[in-house]
């Protein structure tokens, strides 16, 4: 589980939350056919911006280094018979390597075969067992992060930021992205301002309003029983 993903859904979820809230709270749209309110200009809006590592926070609090700590606990034993394949190869390694002249070509090359059989072995099981412990730190420090987001929402909002970003962000980005930030809408704006720019280009005309009877609808096809694949 991706803890970035988890942190910016809980962020997202405080997020709309509130959007909804407000929008409850609003009055209902006017109809189609009222005139539209004249569009708010933007305005400036002093920045304050929050920087946060939130891997290295979610990681560093109480509860993410008990994770972690749990983690390598159950890796310890995948660690010890990993360590004891190393030691063996490079024992036999050292016996290869000072094995005496009489020692025949064909044994030299049974032996030889013997360690580089080992060898991939030890790359093959470490690097499962570095994948699946990776996987459970992740997902470990994914639990804490997913805790983390609406306490990290609550203080930005409380201490007046008007953003927050990430500085584990993209390389393209400068390693930053932005995981919150409070604003208006100008989407309605920029498309005005757009069309203004081409003019040559004309709204298509309005879709003809449904007719107030409609033909019956044919019975729709009896569903199989089971879902096709």
């Amino acid at each position: 589980m991706n803890p970035k993903f988890v942190f910016v859904s809980a962020l997202a979820a405080g997020v709309m939350t509130m959007t909804a809230v407000a929008q409850t709270a609003a009055p209902a749209p006017p109809s189609a056919a009222a005139a539209q309110p004249a569009a708010v200009p933007p305005q400036a809006v002093p920045a304050k911006i929050a920087i946060i590592e939130y891997e290295e926070v979610a990681a560093a609090t109480n509860e993410g280094q008990k994770a972690v700590a749990d983690v390598q606990k159950k890796y310890d034993p995948q660690k010890n018979k990993l360590e004891q394949l190393r030691s063996e190869i490079d024992s036999l390694t050292k016996q290869l390597q000072s094995a005496p002249a009489t020692m025949s070509d064909e044994e030299k090359s049974t032996r030889a075969r013997t360690i580089d059989t080992k060898q991939k072995q030890l790359q093959r099981d470490a690097e499962d067992a570095q994948n699946a412990y990776q996987t459970d730190v992740q997902e470990a420090i994914g639990k804490v992060a997913q805790k983390l987001g609406p306490v990290v929402m609550k203080y930005v909002q409380q201490n007046g930021y008007t953003m927050l970003l990430d500085n584990n962000g993209p390389p393209q980005q400068g390693g930053l992205s932005v995981l919150w930030a409070p604003g208006t809408d100008i989407s309605q704006a920029v498309v005005e301002e757009y069309n203004k720019s081409t003019p040559n280009v004309a709204a298509p005309a309005p879709s003809a309003p449904a007719p107030t009877t409609a033909p019956r609808p044919r019975p729709a096809a009896p569903k199989p029983s089971t879902p096709a694949k």
